[in-house]
């Protein structure tokens, strides 16, 4: 698993709109919250979302862009942010590239049975590119403000 200090890792991937994004188009000008999450459209992934949305703006007043990530395709992603309004790029990880760079890729159990998925997982990335937040498991419901907190703290 990834830990605070560490480079984080690079990506070239892209977004709801199949537009490229990279993590070098941020670096020296805001810091990244590069979140993970299991499948657009779900209760959890749906509260987190929102979340983030409601508070988009006091992100971006703190230099901070947010990035939600999952297998999903560009059409699903599409789909999900035009029936929330959310505000926010939602990238398209559907090689599974990203998810195994960031370590969120694990094997997990629900209900006695073993299968593998994206465990919901957060980073904040600062300016230089490094890692200076590592959170994996989160639980959604609350999640985009203590990330907000952490950001105001930098």
């Amino acid at each position: 698993m990834l830990q605070v200090q560490q480079t984080a890792p690079a990506f070239n991937t892209v977004n709801q709109d199949d537009q490229p994004i990279s993590l070098v188009d941020y670096k020296d000008k805001q810091y990244v919250v590069l979140y993970f999450y299991p499948k657009d459209d779900t209760p959890g992934c749906t509260i987190e979302a929102n979340q983030f949305t409601e508070l988009a703006s006091e992100f971006a007043d703190n230099d901070t862009v947010i990035l939600g990530v999952s297998k999903d395709s560009c059409d699903s992603h599409r789909r999900f942010i035009d029936k929330f309004g959310l505000k926010l790029d939602l990238l398209a990880d559907t090689n599974g590239e990203l998810c195994n760079s960031y370590d969120v890729w694990q094997e997990k159990e629900k209900n006695g049975e073993k299968k593998m998925g994206i465990v919901r997982s957060t980073f904040i990335i600062d300016k230089s590119g490094k890692l200076v937040d590592v959170e994996y498991n989160v639980a959604a419901e609350g999640h985009a403000l203590r990330v907000l907190e952490k950001i105001k703290q930098l």
